[in-house]
């Protein structure tokens, strides 16, 4: 790829993820659509039970996780990669590690295979990719690490999207973000430029990986 299309490459990334950033989540004032207050009553009443589920719900959270970075870019290095940084500083302030850093170009079969070497690693319960979203011809890191998928999260791309969306508007049906669990590790897929990656990996992935990787790996029942 030359440099040129680089550069095109680098400005559409940028330009499909914007300087991301999200509004405050909604509030609840204890009022449905018709004015009704009975359920958040109920609810208000019945803290001690809502705080019981919300320790089940995050029981088998694990408490320090160690994931896998991944920059997908034909021109960026590990000393010129500020998309990776950004998700490795989420993790690092966290109190996680990243054990694995590595930049790979836009081809499909080598996606695939680095993620399916990462997630069979003793060391790594998560990883994060970066770049290579967007609709171009170059960008497959959706097919490629979405064919691996052996449970889609759904979830993850659309509050991505749903946080862009403050920021970038209707733009943001040009970004793909997406995750899933590969050989029980859950793997995402965030866009390239440094905003989006520090969007995905502070707001959602950082916060949501303990549990996910505790469910991931819970044993069955």
């Amino acid at each position: 790829m030359s440099e040129d299309h680089h550069s095109e490459e680098e400005a559409r990334d940028h330009d499909e993820t914007g300087s991301h950033g999200h509004g405050e989540p909604h509030s609840h004032d204890g009022h449905d659509r018709d004015g009704h207050t009975q359920a958040h009553d109920h609810e208000h009443h019945d803290d001690g039970n809502h705080a019981h589920d919300d320790h089940e719900h995050h029981a088998h959270d694990v408490s320090s996780l160690s994931a896998a970075v991944v920059t997908v870019s034909t021109s960026r290095t590990l000393d010129d990669d500020p998309a990776g940084d950004a998700i490795t500083a989420a993790f690092e302030s966290a109190g996680h590690d990243v054990a694995v850093r590595e930049v790979v170009g836009d081809d499909f079969d080598t996606l695939q295979s680095t993620v399916d070497r990462l997630v069979d690693r003793d060391d790594v319960d998560a990883v994060v990719t970066t770049g290579g979203t967007g609709v171009t011809p170059d960008d497959v890191t959706i097919e490629a690490i979405s064919a691996l998928f052996e449970k889609e999260l759904p979830g993850f791309g659309e509050l991505f999207r749903r946080y862009s969306e403050d920021e970038i508007g209707t733009r943001v049906v040009g970004t793909r973000a997406t995750g899933g669990t590969v050989e029980g590790a859950p793997v995402f897929c965030l866009p390239g430029s440094e905003n989006a990656a520090r969007l995905g990996s502070e707001e959602i992935i950082v916060p949501e990986a303990p549990h996910l990787v505790g469910l991931a790996t819970r044993p069955e029942e």
